[in-house]
Parts: C-alpha cells; sequence; structure tokens
C-alpha cells in the first residue's frame, strides 16, 4: 500500500490581484485532482513551521532550524551539542526610497574564500561579544552561543524579496541586535570583496540574517518512510528522525520505480522559489511541468490503485491547505471540475 504526500509551497500565486497570470496555462489533471479532494486547511507559518510540525519538532522561542541544519552538514568540525545555535546567511541589502529590500543566495554565488574572508572580519568584531560565526558552507553560516537570546526571528525564506523593515528581530534583546545587525552592514560595506564584486557587476554582500535560532531538539518522529526532496531542511529532518531521505527524482515515474511501499514526503518547492522573487514566468513554466512530469502520472497511478492515497499540500503565506483524493473519489462525477484560478486565497 502506497500513499503519497505531495508539499508544494506556493501552489497558487499569492498576489490575487494579477488573474492574468492563469491566461492560456491549462492544468487538466491538476484541476481534476483538486475537484475530486476532500479538502482542509490550517493556519501556516511557512514552509519550515510546516516541516518541523510535521516532524514532531516543537518551537521554541523560533523554530530550531539551525541545529537541525547543522547535523545535516556533515562537518567533523562541530557538532550541535547543547550549545544554542542560529543561522547567519551572507545576504545582499539594497535601500529602494523607504524599503529595505532583501536577497539571499538564489540571486547571487559567493565563493568559499570570499566567505571565509568575510566570515573573518566579522568574528574579529565581535569576539568581546562571545559570538563564534561559522561559515560550513559559503552561503550558509551558523552563530554558536551558550546562552540563548530573547529574540523572535523570521525565517530568511519569509522576507527574501520583500523589505525588511516589518521583520527585524524582536523581543528584550532586540536593540542588541537591531545594533549587531547595523555593525555587520557597516563592516562589510566598504570590504575590498564587495568593492571587487560591485566592479565585476556583482551584487555585494553587505549584510547577514539571522534566523532558525535555538537549541537541538531532544526528539523527532517522522509519520513518513521516505521522504524525497533536493532541500537541506527536509534532509535534515529525515537524518534526526531516522527516515530514509532520497534526492527528487525528475519526474513521478521514476518515483514509482525507486519507491518501496510506505508512506511517502515529496516536497516540490519550485513554484515557490519563484515566487519569492515574483517571476511570474518562471512559476507558470515550472507549474506546467509539474502538470506534465507529477500530476499526469500520479493521476494514472492512482486510477490503478499503485496509490492508495494522494494528498497535495498548498502553503501560502498564512495558510496551508490540504487537497486529500483516493482512487474512490476519481469517481464523484458530481464533483465538477473548476479552473484552477478559482482556488486563488481571497
Amino acid at each position: 500500500m502506497t500513499k503519497l504526500h505531495l508539499l508544494i509551497p506556493s501552489l497558487f500565486w499569492h498576489d490575487t490581484t494579477q488573474p492574468e497570470i492563469h491566461h492560456d496555462l491549462s492544468l487538466p489533471t491538476l484541476e481534476t485532482l483538486l475537484a475530486k479532494s476532500s479538502q482542509t486547511h490550517q493556519p501556516s507559518q511557512g514552509l519550515e513551521a510546516w516541516l518541523c510540525h510535521a516532524f514532531g519538532v516543537t518551537k521554541q522561542q523560533n523554530w530550531p532550524i539551525a541545529p537541525i541544519l547543522l547535523q545535516a552538514e556533515n562537518s567533523d568540525l562541530v557538532l550541535a551539542g547543547k550549545d544554542y545555535w542560529l543561522r547567519a546567511d551572507p545576504v545582499h541589502l539594497r535601500i529602494e526610497q523607504n524599503h529595505i529590500l532583501l536577497a539571499d543566495s538564489q540571486m547571487f554565488k559567493i565563493s568559499v574564500k570570499e566567505s571565509n574572508q568575510l566570515a573573518d572580519i566579522v568574528n574579529q568584531h565581535f569576539a568581546e561579544d562571545e559570538l563564534v560565526f561559522l561559515p560550513l558552507s559559503p552561503d550558509r553560516w551558523y552563530v554558536r552561543m551558550e546562552k540563548a537570546p530573547n529574540i523572535q526571528l523570521h525565517t530568511i525564506s519569509q522576507i527574501a524579496g520583500t523589505n525588511i523593515n516589518n521583520f527585524l528581530p524582536s523581543g528584550e534583546d532586540k536593540a542588541i541586535w537591531h545594533n549587531r545587525f547595523n555593525e555587520i552592514q557597516m563592516l562589510l560595506h566598504e570590504h575590498p570583496i564587495n568593492q571587487a564584486r560591485q566592479d565585476r557587476g556583482e551584487l555585494a554582500i553587505n549584510s547577514l540574517w539571522f534566523w532558525g535560532g535555538g537549541r537541538m531538539p531532544q526528539s523527532a518522529a517522522s509519520a513518513y518512510t521516505q521522504i524525497w526532496s533536493n532541500e537541506m531542511l527536509p534532509r535534515a529532518l529525515a537524518l534526526v528522525s531516522g527516515a530514509q531521505h532520497i534526492n527528487l527524482p525528475a519526474n513521478a515515474e521514476i518515483w514509482q520505480k525507486t519507491a518501496k511501499h510506505g508512506n511517502h514526503l515529496i516536497v516540490l518547492d519550485a513554484l515557490w522559489r519563484k515566487t519569492q522573487y515574483n517571476n511570474v514566468h518562471g512559476w507558470r513554466e515550472d507549474l506546467k511541468a509539474f502538470e506534465q512530469n507529477w500530476f499526469a502520472p500520479l493521476y494514472t497511478a492512482l486510477k490503478k490503485g499503485q496509490i492508495t492515497q494522494l494528498t497535495l499540500t498548498a502553503i501560502e503565506k498564512n495558510i496551508a491547505r490540504d487537497f486529500t483524493v483516493t482512487r474512490k473519489d476519481l469517481w464523484k462525477f458530481w464533483n465538477l471540475v473548476k479552473p484552477f484560478s478559482s482556488y486563488m486565497s481571497h
């Protein structure tokens, strides 16, 4: 018996004032699956929060994503232990009128050498504060602290491509962290690395974004036999919960050939990446590819009884919508197929 859960953040376009994006977008199989399904919904704090919740990870002050991801870095140099960890990711900030827009590493490349040199200067500056910045990958930095700060943070995925003014750290220690944020910008702004990057026409790495703070959770559990994704967080959660993680195959037919019987989670996050920077064309093209490579073959597999249940979870800004369909549901002729655009949140 095989059950499949497709997690698809940004399945529905986030801006309801742009209905024209659905023009000539042919999605007959997806529309059929949505129409025949039973629907539920719940509040959502985004993709990372959904994944933590699905794996039984409890929220601390923040979702403790940094220590979980640290385990998956597979570094001989450092273990999460009992310390408090933050992610501190290199970003590009741009001031436009009274907005400060943030671009994450989707929008630029940073080399190991650049990353290490920038981390050195930041570590020197904050040595007295007992903050240790570890650039375990060029675009993934971690900060180790013994004492947990009293701050609430926003994940980088929530604010990529947006105005950060309303998303800076809050809580009792916010003033300390706002100062650190400003000091880092001043440190990096004039750094020769950034001067060289700008001379080459590349985005400057002029700040760090703090997020995902916490201590390593005591436990995590998975309801899924196998987790399929190309993203680090699902892989890290699979690791700490003892589930099997496999890289995302190109399409559902390849998945069927390699999947074992059981309960599967597939994370399809290409649409989410496009919406972060309002890439309408990319979102449309990826959705058409999903129709051909995933929805159509999975519909056939459901019809043939090769899958007993298919659930699609669409994560939007403040809501997660579940659409669950079984083979028997496909015969509900009274559930009329509606245009895909009619499912947009209002």
